[in-house]
């Protein structure tokens, strides 16, 4: 029986770990159902005007409304896989009714649609409808002139002299004919506890089997 001691201990460990895996992913899928619904809230919610101070944590995703005029300085951001297709999101200098300069990105120019890629922006007064982000968009590469590879707000708004604060255009008045809306959704978020938690917990049942037949081939050799 000493020597099955170990191959037990060995299989109730691996077991109890990957036990506990499954539950953790259990819990994190808990947790990441309830952002995604508080971030639906807020985009489902009225829209207010754009406060004067935000903060990146608590106005995350709150629907704002505001009116001003695109300036005309843009920046392109790099996107593939778009419900619109592949192509630059638009970042454009926007000067509130106010005087105040933000961001707003405006949609999505495709990159194989010549006509509007020589398109000049539009610059008209619109009122904007569209919700504060901060992107949590990663990327190594540098930016190469208007081109960029991640929505970094903060290095965005240096470069367009703008405060670091970014809309993105759900509705408006008017559009920018180049351009396809791509409004703030939750499509986009990862949530992939579920398929962990159940891989976990197949790979300790797969664990648990191999423990019995190891230690029931133990128990048959000792008896014959």
């Amino acid at each position: 029986m000493r020597k099955l001691l170990f191959p037990v201990i060995i299989g109730a460990g691996g077991i109890a770990i990957l036990l506990h895996l499954m539950v953790w992913q259990i819990n994190r899928l808990e947790w990441k159902e309830a952002v995604i619904a508080q971030i639906e809230a807020r985009l489902t919610a009225d829209p207010v005007p754009l406060p004067e101070t935000v903060d990146p944590e608590a106005d995350n995703y709150l629907t704002v409304i505001l009116q001003g005029t695109p300036t005309g300085e843009e920046l392109r951001f790099l996107d593939s896989g778009t419900p619109a297709g592949t192509g630059h999101r638009i970042i454009s200098a926007f000067e509130t009714r106010e005087g105040r300069r933000i961001m707003v990105d405006q949609g999505l120019l495709e990159k194989d649609d010549t006509a509007a890629q020589a398109a000049a922006p539009a610059t008209q007064t619109v009122t904007v409808q569209g919700n504060l982000i901060w992107p949590d968009d990663v990327s190594d590469q540098a930016p190469d002139g208007d081109e960029w590879y991640a929505r970094d707000v903060p290095a965005m708004a240096a470069a367009l002299n703008t405060d670091p604060v970014l809309v993105v255009l759900a509705a408006a008045s008017d559009y920018d004919p180049r351009l396809t809306p791509l409004p703030v959704d939750t499509r986009t978020i990862k949530n992939d506890h579920l398929e962990y938690a159940i891989t976990w917990g197949l790979l300790a049942i797969v664990w648990g089997a191999m423990t019995i037949f190891y230690v029931a081939r133990g128990l048959r050799r000792k008896d014959t």
